[in-house]
């Protein structure tokens, strides 16, 4: 456990920052798919907001390249821990405080 810290720190801003770049591409990505489907702007906000959390697939597939050997995997599944802790939280907030909107 201590040692994925590490990798966190040791990556620093470029993976908070990549991790934000992808988040902006996952909303914008919400926001097309949605488009054209007859909802009001407010349901397509709501819909970005509710693909915001990644807590699903990252523990799947975030040690797959650890156990593979790759000598990244370490760096990989640091970052799949980081998306679950940052995106989980701030994605059910955002659910929670516009469901009803």
């Amino acid at each position: 456990m201590l040692e994925n810290v590490r990798y966190i720190k040791q990556a620093g801003i470029a993976m908070a920052v990549m991790l934000l770049i992808g988040l902006c591409f996952r909303l914008a990505g919400t926001w097309l798919s949605v488009t054209g489907k007859g909802l009001t702007r407010k349901e397509k906000i709501f819909c970005a907001f509710s693909e915001t959390p990644k807590a699903t697939v990252q523990p799947a597939i975030g040690g797959v390249p650890l156990a593979a050997g790759l000598a990244c995997g370490n760096t990989i599944l640091a970052f799949a821990v980081l998306a679950i802790l940052v995106t989980a939280p701030v994605g059910a907030t955002l659910i929670d405080a516009t469901y009803q909107r």
